[in-house]
């Protein structure tokens, strides 16, 4: 059987990669009265891929530790509130391929 054959889960797949998180985030909500007056939805909450944002107590809470660094939040957010950039040299997500 070769590789290609099989079949993994993305949560498996995921599993295989590894995080270095820098102590300061590379991900800022710009102005959080924003997300709790103008953004009903909470896309943020929805499109990212690794549930980095979280709607807690009334805001959003960012665990910037989990990124994937795809950078779907500075795209989809349909306010334009939160502010992307690469992490520092060094740290972020180690993507592995097996």
């Amino acid at each position: 059987m070769k590789a290609l054959d099989i079949e993994i889960n993305i949560d498996n797949k995921l599993f295989l990669n590894r995080w270095k998180p820098d102590r300061e985030s590379h991900l800022v909500v710009v102005d959080h009265s924003v997300c709790a007056g103008k953004c009903p939805g909470k896309d943020c909450t929805f499109f990212c891929p690794a549930r980095v944002y979280e709607w807690r107590d009334g805001r959003i809470a960012v665990g910037f530790e989990g990124c994937l660094e795809c950078g779907a939040c500075r795209i989809a957010c349909p306010q334009g509130n939160i502010r992307w950039r690469y992490p520092r040299g060094g740290y972020g997500v180690q993507f592995r391929l097996a």
